[in-house]
């Protein structure tokens, strides 16, 4: 085979991707190992970054459009193409990743708008009307992501505007750079010694992503190379703080400072923001603007049992873990089975003495036997050698998440098997992961009886599953306990049949208080209204965002913007900061102090979404679940797909609005 010189790439100036790479390995690999790729790679996803990069989409066919079939328990392979098509597909591939090699094509440029549509068209099976949002999900559309198409200096060269953000996590950081962009002068807080929220706090053994890493990471940072297709929370960590570095961020963050109180000043119009740093010292600072990036999972909530304080070993929350206890050897209890501890009871069966895990209610588990595995070798040569096949491979996990597992955990009118389904296809997958657990536990009768959950799945988070966490209850150091916790002694746990526990070590996988949202600060509004008065224990916010009375304060990680089933996390929080940077913009042309939602809209945003969630699973009279707040309303998820955020979020709608002067 002659060698061809790479060609050179075409001019991608202004990309708004901080991991955009202008250039990949020139391929030499013989036609068998092509082939062996081809029938190793996603298929969909090959085949629209080979047409993306030879410029040619004629490659893809109508016949191999794939037909996006729903995912019951995890994304189909191909999306859903037969055998048939599968065969065909991989010939197609095959063909092109030679042409990639002969022709010694390397890169390539932004496309065209009348070839993003056509490619768009193909990967997500003809839906037209997703177009605009994957779009902004994918750096080689020409109008990619939520760059601001403005400067301050060019639309108020003369007006002062200051912008404080609040929290440097995934909700923080996605503000500040959007801020950023726009040339507006901001200060950047975070209460923690170092940037990552959630990612910071949480380094307990075993922690990690349950949804794949090429979906949770941002649209303007589209990093190729992760080394885990469910990323540790070390390797989440690492990626907010290189994001930061990329963009040059780190310098305005003021670390150790946490926001004590916002008070909105009626008379100048500006937010008058109190903080503390870590003396001690307070500090009194006036922004025209405030831009809350504080996330739901960040107050631990650890419950009051009797005797705690008598208690003589150590304790920790999960969020606080202390590295400096030694569990080897030691009688260690876990308090919940939640998210944490489904992740932390596997990672530490084998160091314990002793494992008692109390259990308040079982989990539902969705299959994943890749949940600890490394990237493939397969993918890591299709990252390194077809140009941007990562980043097509991430809008592929984000297009494929847009209607998710949805019809799995939607009610049907008149089904008669609640409380434990809520759907013929709900007790579908209910029998499925049922024969899971049993063939898991068969041995062990008595674990199988408090195992399977009595609730419908998808009423709360449902893990990942490939095997660990069976294997750990099944282990004979650990005793599963399901009578709760009747008190704490100097060395043991009671539980409430009057069984002690002995207990060297408690840990606290418990949970946190999402629906208490900016509890720890004190909000003054308009008026002299306090924003936690205003919402009496029910919070609310227009698009999960803005809230009346509180003008020109935006809620990034806000009431109602979670997704479990369907869509991307990070999607919902950059268009939250869009939605921010638009609003300014609108004050600004408007020559105007600030925006305020009208109440009215605010009362239409909830009923459209409380009317949603009370189809689904979690918003169920008889479920009880993290997703609500004290009265039982879903506050902390978004129940529709990333398309209505999409729509809801595209522009600011003046009569949803009023302009102060």
């Amino acid at each position: 085979m002659t060698a061809v010189s790479p060609r050179s790439t075409p001019a991608t100036d202004g990309v708004d991707d901080l991991f955009w790479q202008a250039s990949y390995s020139p391929i030499s690999e013989s036609d068998a190992e092509l082939e062996r790729v081809a029938r190793s790679a996603e298929l969909p996803v090959l085949l629209v970054a080979l047409a993306a990069a030879l410029d040619d989409p004629s490659i893809l066919s109508e016949e191999l459009r794939p037909p996006l079939t729903p995912m019951d328990t995890a994304p189909v392979p191909h999306g859903g193409m037969t055998p048939q098509q599968q065969e065909r597909a991989i010939d197609v591939a095959l063909a092109g990743l030679k042409r990639l090699r002969d022709e010694g094509i390397t890169g390539v440029g932004v496309l065209s708008d009348e070839r993003r549509l056509e490619l768009l068209g193909f990967l997500s099976g003809g839906r037209d009307e997703w177009a605009d949002m994957l779009s902004h999900e994918l750096a080689l559309a020409p109008a990619h992501g939520g760059k601001p198409d403005w400067r301050v200096e060019e639309v108020a060269p003369d007006r002062e505007f200051p912008v404080l953000v609040v929290g440097a996590g995934v909700g923080g950081v996605a503000a500040a750079y959007r801020i950023a962009q726009t040339g507006l002068p901001y200060v950047h807080i975070e209460a923690g010694e170092d940037l990552g929220g959630t990612w910071a706090k949480n380094t307990y053994p075993g922690v990690r992503l349950d949804t794949p890493t090429f979906g949770y990471s941002y649209s303007f940072a589209q990093r190729g190379d992760w080394p885990h297709q469910f990323a540790e929370g070390g390797e989440i960590a690492d990626y907010l703080n290189e994001v930061v570095d990329r963009a040059g961020l780190r310098d305005a963050i003021e670390f150790d400072t946490r926001l004590s109180r916002l008070r909105w000043d009626d008379a100048d119009g500006v937010w008058e923001a109190t903080t503390i740093d870590r003396d001690g010292v307070e500090k009194v600072r006036r922004f025209a603007a405030v831009v809350s990036g504080l996330g739901l999972l960040d107050r631990p909530h650890i419950p009051e049992f009797e005797g705690a304080s008598r208690f003589h070993g150590d304790t920790m929350h999960s969020q606080e873990w202390d590295h400096g206890v030694d569990l080897t050897g030691k009688n260690v209890v876990v308090i919940g089975t939640g998210a944490s501890a489904y992740q932390i009871v596997p990672a530490i069966v084998d160091q314990v003495g002793s494992l008692t895990v109390f259990q308040r209610s079982a989990p539902w588990m969705l299959p994943a036997p890749n949940y600890h595995d490394e990237v493939g070798e397969v993918f890591t040569w299709l990252v390194d050698k077809v140009p941007h096949f990562a980043q097509w491979f991430r809008l592929w996990v984000i297009l494929t998440g847009i209607e998710g597992r949805a019809h799995t955990v939607t009610v049907e009118d008149d089904w008669d098997g609640a409380p434990l389904s809520i759907s013929r296809k709900n007790q579908e997958l209910r029998d499925y992961l049922t024969s899971r657990i049993e063939e898991q536990l068969e041995s062990r009768p008595d674990l199988l009886r408090i195992a399977i959950p009595g609730y419908p799945p998808g009423a709360k988070r449902m893990l990942r599953d490939n095997g660990v966490w069976a294997r750990a209850l099944l282990d004979p150091k650990t005793t599963v306990v399901t009578s709760g916790i009747a008190r704490f002694t100097e060395t043991e746990i009671i539980d409430g049949e009057g069984v002690g526990h002995p207990a060297d070590v408690v840990i606290y996988a418990t949970g946190f208080r999402p629906s208490e949202f900016l509890e720890a600060i004190e909000v003054t509004g308009r008026g002299g209204v306090s924003l936690h008065q205003f919402w009496a224990g029910n919070a609310r916010a227009y698009n999960g965002i803005t809230v009346p009375g509180f003008p020109n304060l935006f809620l990034i990680y806000g009431p109602n913007v979670g997704g479990v089933v369907q869509g991307s996390l990070h999607f919902m929080i950059e268009r939250a900061a869009e939605f921010a940077v638009k609003s300014i913009r609108e004050v600004l042309d408007r020559g105007a102090t600030g925006i305020d939602v009208r109440p009215e809209a605010l009362d239409r945003f909830v009923d459209y979404v409380d009317a949603r969630s009370r189809r689904m699973a979690w918003g169920q009279p008889y479920v009880r679940t993290w997703y609500q707040n004290a009265s039982g309303r879903v506050t902390a998820i978004w129940p529709y797909t990333n398309i209505e955020y999409w729509e809801l979020t595209e522009r600011v709608d003046p009569t949803d609005h009023e302009f102060l002067p």
